[in-house]
């Protein structure tokens, strides 16, 4: 297998292979987490498709978040010190582009409409 890591392969197929251990269920967190994470792409993709420009659509913040956050628990896990700044760190981006989505929803209900 050139070019594979063979633990990374082996891990992948041992799903498949019996009962699943607790890095199995760690494993198939990480792919959610990923899910997650690659959804935000797709959903920004097609909200900017669909307007003809670049938008940035609430649910990119949500996905983000969702997937930021099981990512940081799964590398947590792992104990990879890089990735686990990097998630971590990413948290307060997408949590304080979520606040400012709220503010402005709030803020829109407010204003009297003419």
């Amino acid at each position: 297998m050139t070019g594979v890591n063979p633990a990374a392969h082996h891990a992948v197929f041992s799903l498949f292979s019996g009962p699943m251990t607790a890095d199995d269920i760690w494993l198939v967190v990480g792919f959610i987490g990923q899910a997650l994470f690659f959804s935000r792409f797709l959903v920004q993709w097609i909200a900017s498709e669909k307007q003809g420009k670049s938008v940035m659509p609430d649910m990119f913040w949500y996905f983000s978040l969702g997937g930021g956050l099981i990512l940081t628990l799964y590398v947590i896990y792992r104990q990879d010190p890089v990735l686990i700044l990097g998630q971590s760190v990413g948290l307060f981006v997408y949590i304080r582009n979520i606040m400012l989505v709220w503010r402005e929803r709030r803020r829109q209900q407010r204003a009297p409409t003419s």
